[in-house]
């Protein structure tokens, strides 16, 4: 393994330890480790296939785990989802997944569904708007006709709207135009910045790595590499296998 994120285990927001995740005879993870430090985005890269949504899915409460533990803040996940975004913790699903005939707003609200304080409500759309100004011209706009890169700007917003202290980001690129890819990491530092961890799945492994502090290595349902972002760039695997660089 590549050098362990420097951080003592008890600062980390987020700790999974031996994780296995099973679709009937399919072994989807195997003994998965792996910890998130509180104000840090963290990558997890790897191929199609190995595992990367699953785990996701998992640490969202929408897949039960055969076994392996996973603690938020000191406490077990809970099993439900609900439960597990009433804590903090909140899945930006792949390929987004938006309410296609909602309006772009009534999607953002949907986001908000287990809050009830509706002056931070309204507060927090208005930062939405700041964050992504196109979707106040598409507030009344089917999420459906959107295109796909306001598309997946409703939903980070949306995801946003919980108020996470953790945001699951599931391949937040996937499908855009280049322009477009480079405006979504844009964003994720800004969200960042604002103070939410974030825990990114991500196939554009250079431009997940640059900007990560920890990242994770995926290969089939295993944790192959673990290190800062920059010190992964730069092993010889990595850039061979995930990065397209010879030599």
């Amino acid at each position: 393994m590549c050098c362990e994120p420097t951080s003592g285990r008890d600062t980390n927001v987020l700790e999974v330890s031996n994780l296995n995740v099973k679709y009937g005879q399919i072994h989807a993870l195997r003994d998965v480790s792996l910890s998130v430090q509180p104000g840090r985005i963290v990558a997890v890269i790897g191929a199609n296939g190995a595992g990367k949504s699953t785990l996701m899915m998992t640490l969202a409460g929408l897949l039960a785990p055969a076994s392996g533990q996973v603690t938020y803040e000191g406490r077990p996940v809970p099993a439900k989802a609900y439960e597990v975004l009433a804590r903090g913790i909140c899945l930006v699903p792949e390929r987004r997944r938006l309410y296609a005939n909602l309006t772009v707003k009534e999607n953002l609200l949907m986001g908000a569904f287990l809050r009830n304080d509706n002056d931070g409500i309204e507060a927090d759309l208005e930062k939405m708007y700041a964050l992504f100004p196109i979707l106040r011209e598409r507030l009344k706009q089917y999420a459906g006709t959107l295109s796909g890169g306001e598309q997946q700007m409703v939903a980070i917003a949306r995801g946003l709207m919980s108020r996470p202290k953790l945001l699951l980001l599931d391949e937040p690129s996937l499908g855009l135009a280049p322009l477009l890819v480079e405006n979504v990491f844009k964003t994720i530092r800004e969200i960042k910045a604002r103070g939410t961890t974030i825990l990114l799945a991500e196939q554009n492994a250079f431009q997940a790595l640059e900007m990560a502090d920890d990242a994770f290595v995926l290969e089939t349902g295993r944790v192959l590499l673990t290190g800062a972002g920059s010190d992964l760039i730069a092993d010889p695997l990595v850039r061979k296998a995930y990065l397209g660089i010879k030599g």
